[in-house]
């Protein structure tokens, strides 16, 4: 019955911004909403659940609003932009956690490099694997030790 998605259908048709009035227990749905697009949620507010009403069971306690509101700033703040480049942490730990072409045995000076005497070890600071395929059947240009990066 909740049926979030409905929220881009409205969002799409009527070109507005959406929201999401919530009467579920729990502050899951409310910021599962968000994360889809909701820009206001509404729910209910009691200062004691157990008061009579017929809202008041699934009304927010004051500790629980909190939290709620700032699950949702978390997760609004992770939502991001619609165009994926490399984060600052990402940037940081490329040299280290992308690999390199390195020798996968000794290659003499002259010898062909192929598949068999090519591998790609960590760090990333030389050729990219993504280019073995150009790198293969060329010449070495001077000796490599097992596991030093590849020159061409």
């Amino acid at each position: 019955e909740i049926n979030l998605s409905a929220m881009e259908t409205l969002r799409k048709y009527f070109n507005i911004s959406v929201g999401y009035s919530d009467h579920t227990m729990g502050i899951a749905i409310p910021i599962a909403a968000v994360s889809l697009g909701a820009t206001i949620i509404e729910k209910h507010f009691t200062l004691d659940k157990s008061l009579d009403g017929p809202d008041h069971m699934a009304s927010l306690e004051p500790d629980e609003l909190k939290e709620m509101i700032r699950a949702i700033r978390k997760v609004e703040a992770s939502i991001g932009e619609p165009i994926k480049e490399p984060t600052p942490s990402e940037l940081k730990n490329r040299k280290v956690t992308r690999k390199s072409i390195v020798a996968k045995i000794p290659i003499q000076k002259g010898e062909t490099l192929s598949l068999h005497n090519l591998d790609a070890k960590r760090p990333g600071d030389g050729l990219s694997p993504m280019v073995i395929e150009n790198i293969v059947g060329s010449i070495a240009i001077r000796d490599f030790h097992k596991d030093e990066q590849i020159e061409i």
